[in-house]
Parts: structure tokens; sequence; C-alpha cells
């Protein structure tokens, strides 16, 4: 019975070590994962940031704009 006690602890410590290193990698896997997600938001932040900035600056230009044409009908009306 010792030999056949062996193999079975021998087995199961294999085992165990197995799924420790599947683990690890399952682990590391989801650290990298996190990792891209984390950069792709940031990304898609940035862009967002972007977008309203440019939409404030055209918003400006607009509202120039119609400024200097409401003051250019005054100075045509005067």
């Amino acid at each position: 019975m010792g030999l056949f006690d062996d193999a079975k602890k021998a087995a199961k410590d294999a085992g165990d070590k197995v799924a420790e290193a599947a683990s690890d990698v399952k682990d590391a896997v989801s650290e990298k994962f996190s990792e891209a997600t984390d950069k792709a938001s940031d990304k898609a932040s940035d862009k967002l940031d972007e977008a309203k900035a440019s939409g404030k600056v055209a918003g400006a230009e607009a509202e120039k704009a119609a400024t200097e044409a409401k003051n250019a009908a005054k100075d045509k009306l005067r």
C-alpha cells in the first residue's frame, strides 16, 4: 500500500502545481486585459474631451460670427 499511497500523493501534488500555475496564468491574463481596458478607456475619454472642446470652439466661432453680422447690420442702419 505504501507505493500506491506515494503515487497518489505525487499525482495530487502534481495536480496542485498545475492548478496553481493555471491560476497564475489566469491572474496574469486578467491583469493584462484590465490594463488594456484602462488604456482604451483613457484614449476614449481623451477623444471625448477633444470633441467637447472642438464643439465649444465651434460654438464660440458661430457666436462671434453672429455678433459681427449683427454689428455690421447696425452699422449699415446708422
